[in-house]
């Protein structure tokens, strides 16, 4: 790959001694240094030349010029001062890449604007483009990013990002499951999840104290019809997981005690035959998509009326 430098452990260690700094653990500051791995999370992206790619956590440069070489675009998302500079070096002869110095989300909730403005140039080309997010994303963003991109009405092709064994099995948790909550939810009701490989804390530098994966999204757009309002089902979910293992029916009054009185809550749950002893954490995906909508109904029409 012609824009492609080896970073090995000791092209880094070199580099970075040459320039006077250490990577920053705080930010997560862990950079690949096995070349099939780093293939492996491009490769699955099946990325080409109409897909703009997203990369959060540009680090020292190393998948961005990979990248590079497949994808129309790459929109490089680097938060560190020092790191923005190193990667400014490895992509210095990539003339598709723009490389941003800025935090890649504009709260908890939201990602930055000035970044997905970039995003929106870059798909603006041509009508064809996709947009992909490929990135050995900061374990500490990892969460908001993707469940963020999701929540937009961006209509992505892909995610492949390597994270957090933990967070990628909470990503792909079943209903019963000590990992299965609200982030497992929302992207199972509107995404493909499937974990693609463990990765070992040895192909990193420095190495992590914890087990990596690389993870795929694929958008499921039939299931994501299924939702009524997606902004009130994600908070739905994340109030109704904040108490997961409260019975379900003493959970939904409180949520909703502005809106409907006891024996509303208690007649959607009749309707959608749900038992007294039901617990969020049990309700398989589909079940929750279903009680969503019927709580969003019964608000949206109190609301109605009362104007």
């Amino acid at each position: 790959m012609k824009n492609s430098v080896r970073q090995t452990r000791s092209y880094l260690m070199a580099m970075f001694k040459h320039h006077g700094f250490n990577p920053r653990t705080d930010l997560g500051q862990n950079f690949l240094i096995d070349l099939n791995i780093l293939e492996f999370v491009v490769e699955r992206g099946r990325i080409d030349q109409q897909d703009v790619v997203l990369e959060v956590g540009a680090g020292t440069g190393g998948m961005t010029t990979f990248l590079s070489e497949q994808a129309a675009e790459i929109v490089s998302v680097e938060l560190d001062t020092n790191m923005h500079r190193l990667a400014g070096f490895a992509v210095a002869m990539c003339d598709n890449v723009t490389l941003l110095q800025a935090d890649a989300l504009k709260n908890k909730n939201n990602l930055n604007p000035d970044v997905m403005a970039e995003v929106d140039r870059a798909l603006a080309v041509d009508p064809d483009r996709r947009l992909k997010l490929i990135a050995n994303l900061p374990y500490s963003v990892a969460t908001p990013v993707v469940s963020n991109l999701v929540a937009t009405e961006y209509d992505w092709a892909a995610m492949v990002v390597m994270i957090q064994l933990e967070l990628a099995e909470r990503m792909t948790a079943k209903p019963g499951s000590s990992d299965y909550g609200s982030l497992s939810v929302w992207l199972q009701a509107q995404c493909d999840v499937k974990l693609l490989k463990k990765v070992p804390p040895t192909v990193f530098w420095p190495r992590p104290k914890v087990t990596s994966s690389v993870v795929r999204l694929l958008p499921n757009i039939e299931k994501k019809k299924e939702i009524n309002d997606r902004p009130f089902f994600q908070d739905f979910l994340r109030r109704l997981f904040h108490q997961r293992r409260k019975l379900l029916r003493s959970v939904l009054v409180g949520m909703y005690r502005k809106q409907l009185e006891k024996p509303e809550v208690d007649a959607i749950l009749s309707q959608a035959e749900l038992p007294e002893n039901a617990r969020a954490e049990t309700l398989d995906v589909k079940t929750l998509v279903d009680l969503g909508n019927r709580f969003q109904t019964e608000i949206t029409e109190r609301t109605a009326e009362k104007k």
